[in-house]
């Protein structure tokens, strides 16, 4: 009898667990939910591209093209990659199609030249890996980045974006920690059919559309653009945010005015101005000076809390300039030098707006200061190194000064401000003031409700070169010198959306990833203490428990 109702107790208990186990799964299927137990949350995602994938109404194609051989780096960065795609899938319900494949692999050379050309119009670009093993020196190219597809339309992901400027294992870790950004922002791009409506400045000397179009272009990808003359336009309520981008002729007040009752409304606003008039073209006569515009923008800036001084900033971090040194059988010999106006900013607030970002180059900059404005938030964006200097007005800014030795310890103010974030409530200029003539009173507000601004101080920031041969606008942020693309679109590009987009996506760069690297010369010492630890442990604890296990079963049967 005693050994039946064992045998009918144990089957209870069994019966009991599969039931438990199919409830749980049942709740479950209805009501899922993650854990994430990692210090930083490195497998989580935030809720704004939870809810991004979650409205997904078709099928979303991902095709990653960082796959093959690879070195530990650019395999720690597919493992994230593969991760993170994951957790889209599971959020969005399937519908988030995953693939990796290796653009260099089962192709003839000539089907493979033309598979990375398409990967590149689309702005997948190569990345050549160079290694050394075994005393060999060995090139490689890879292609970290995704193309997207969605609706019959398609989109490219860089994945790897970091400062270059850092170690590659920082770059990398720097890559990780956009990567849901990136590939929640491009699916936004493909998904979004409610398009946010920006708004360009003009009537006021601002950059034409040639030396804006790369910019411009940027943000047609996400946004739709519009040409605002204030002169024409009564009201500005219908924009999500206004970029006034190097004017070089003075805003009326009635312009002012309505740019003032516009962020009074909660209105956004990028504001890159130029405090000095100067240029290259200026710079390449003797003895030139840089004197102040007079864009009589002074005013309400400052009623906002922000000032641009009327300075230029130095930075021995600087682009460069082709200098002529010399001459040489009857031919001008050129040296590339830093120029001292062109600062490279690689010093930025730890900001949605600005992390991980790589440099940018400014050209004749100004600096910042704050003022007192109740009940605003200003955050510094970025700053000069802290090899730097403030030359006040009239500043000599002539091609020669590039030529005269400039002692290094003279660049000693370190660390200006060149951007601001301000946010809060702001109050008109026109508070106990008289209204520009003819303007109506009655929608008068003098107080604001409560909406954000970006002022940085380089109008230039946002303007491309155009090819002299061809007459087409170039990359934004391309140096023809140096060969390199700069930052500049990103941070603008961040800049807008931190702006202007409601759904907070922009906040999902604010992910870190902590490296821990190990302490080697701890490992050596420790080694052989944590090999045992990690082998004979868990056999000794194994047998441990097998013989008490044992133990305690003859001891309960042989009472019985």
């Amino acid at each position: 009898m005693v050994m039946k109702s064992r045998k009918t107790g144990d089957f209870l208990l069994l019966a009991n667990g599969l039931v438990l186990v199919i409830l749980l799964n049942l709740i479950a299927a209805d009501n899922f939910f993650r854990i994430d137990l990692t210090e930083e949350k490195r497998y989580s995602i935030k809720p704004q591209t939870q809810e991004l994938l979650r409205d997904l109404t078709d099928d979303i194609y991902v095709e990653v093209y960082l796959e093959g051989e690879l070195n530990a780096e650019f395999r720690r960065l597919r493992n994230a990659i593969r991760e993170v795609l994951d957790e889209f899938r599971i959020y969005s319900g399937n519908r988030v199609k995953i693939s990796f494949v290796d653009p260099t692999t089962a192709m003839s050379q000539q089907a493979r030249n033309e598979f990375i050309q398409d990967l590149a119009s689309k702005g997948v670009q190569p990345t050549r890996v160079v290694e050394q093993k075994d005393g060999q020196t060995s090139e490689k190219l890879i292609f970290p980045g995704a193309v997207i597809a969605y609706g019959g339309t398609e989109v490219g992901v860089t994945l790897l974006k970091g400062n270059k400027a850092r170690t590659p294992a920082e770059e990398i870790n720097q890559s990780i920690e956009g990567l849901e950004y990136e590939f929640a922002n491009a699916i936004y791009k493909l998904t979004n059919v409610d398009r946010k409506r920006i708004g360009f400045i003009h009537g006021h000397g601002e950059l034409d559309s040639l030396y804006i179009a790369s910019f411009n272009n940027a943000l047609l990808d996400v946004y739709d653009v519009y040409k605002v003359n204030l002169q024409r336009k009564q009201v500005l309520n219908d924009y999500d945010a206004l970029i006034i981008a190097k004017p070089t002729q003075p805003f009326s007040e009635q312009d002012k005015y309505k740019l003032d009752q516009y962020i009074m409304s909660g209105g956004r606003a990028l504001f890159l101005l130029d405090r000095l008039e100067a240029s290259m073209d200026s710079a390449s006569r003797e003895d030139y000076f840089a004197f102040p515009y007079q864009l009589r923008l002074d005013d309400l800036l400052f009623k906002y809390g922000i000032r641009i001084n009327a300075d230029l900033v130095q930075d021995r971090n600087a682009g460069l300039y082709p200098v002529v040194t010399g001459q040489q059988g009857g031919k001008a010999q050129m040296q590339l030098m830093d120029w001292p106006f062109f600062p490279l900013i690689n010093r930025y607030a730890d900001h949605s707006v600005t992390r991980n970002l790589d440099a940018v180059m400014m050209k004749f900059a100004s600096s910042l200061d704050t003022v007192k404005a109740v009940g605003i938030t200003k955050t510094p964006l970025a700053f000069t190194s802290e090899f730097s200097r403030r030359v006040n007005a009239p500043v000599p800014a002539s091609i020669n000064e590039i030529r005269r030795n400039v002692k290094p310890e003279s660049f000693s103010s370190g660390n200006i401000p060149v951007a601001y974030l301000l946010e809060g409530k702001f109050t008109s200029l026109y508070k106990n003031r008289f209204l520009p003539e003819g303007i109506n009173q009655e929608n008068f507000r003098a107080d604001g409700e409560e909406t954000k601004l970006i002022v940085v101080s380089d109008g230039d920031m946002a303007r491309n070169d155009v090819n002299p041969r061809t007459g087409n606008p170039q990359q934004l942020g391309l140096d023809p010198f140096s060969n390199y693309t700069f930052a500049n679109e990103e941070f603008l590009m961040n800049a807008v959306a931190y702006l202007a987009d409601e759904n907070g996506l922009i906040k999902t760069r604010s992910k870190e990833v902590k490296i821990r690297p190990l302490n080697k010369e701890k490992v050596r010492v420790e080694k052989t203490k944590w090999q045992l630890i990690n082998l004979v442990l868990p056999v000794v604890c194994l047998i441990l428990y097998g013989l008490l296990s044992a133990y305690l079963r003859k001891r309960k049967y042989s009472k019985a």
